[in-house]
């Protein structure tokens, strides 16, 4: 994970702020819905829709975090760094590595 600099360490902090197993099921909720997004987006064409595909999961998230974490999303202080360890919670949560 030491692709980009300070992932590793971050990711740590990332998931210090999704203890909640209810946030991270409204997460990984999230980011299937924006795979069907794209999907649709495919499928019909909708090529410049395609633009909001990042931000689709924000809405799971951050009730996630209002209602059931109690803190501040991490895409409020870095959204990239949190966007790419949002996939990478996601494909732990989707292999057990991390419990639903």
């Amino acid at each position: 994970m030491n692709c980009i600099c300070g992932l590793e360490e971050y990711y740590k902090h990332y998931l210090s702020l999704h203890q909640n197993k209810w946030n991270r099921r409204l997460h990984l909720l999230g980011q299937l819905t924006t795979l069907l997004f794209v999907a649709f987006c495919i499928r019909l064409h909708v090529w410049s829709a395609l633009l909001l595909a990042p931000f689709v999961v924000y809405p799971f998230a951050w009730c996630g975090h209002y209602f059931f974490e109690k803190n501040k999303p991490a895409a409020f202080s870095s959204p990239i760094k949190a966007k790419i360890c949002d996939w990478l919670m996601t494909k732990d949560m989707l292999t057990g590595k991390i419990e639903l």
